[in-house]
């Protein structure tokens, strides 16, 4: 992401600058293909079950991911930035994610 970092940069601060759940539909309804949207919506599924410790095979079965998506998410929960996580806590401080 280096190479386009301020590009990035100007990209989450257009995200921050979304106040509802239907601006920030909208928003990503015209950045994303509805493909992409289901693959990240997936991923972030993916990553709820891993941090409740379902096993792959559940997981799979639950969101449709294969293995190698599940493998990659956790990998990115154990060793990432801590942006799943993050977010994770968040919602569920806020009552939104159960665990």
């Amino acid at each position: 992401m280096e190479k386009n970092h301020k590009e990035a940069k100007e990209l989450f601060n257009a995200i921050l600058s979304l106040q509802t759940a239907e601006e920030c539909e909208a928003f990503f309804e015209d950045l994303c293909t509805i493909k992409e949207i289901q693959d990240l919506s997936q991923r972030f599924q993916v990553a709820k079950m891993l941090s409740e410790k379902k096993n792959y095979q559940d997981i799979s079965k639950a969101t449709g991911a294969s293995t190698a998506t599940i493998s990659r998410v956790n990998k990115c929960l154990m060793y990432g930035k801590g942006g799943y996580r993050l977010t994770l806590n968040k919602k569920q401080a806020e009552g939104k994610v159960t665990r």
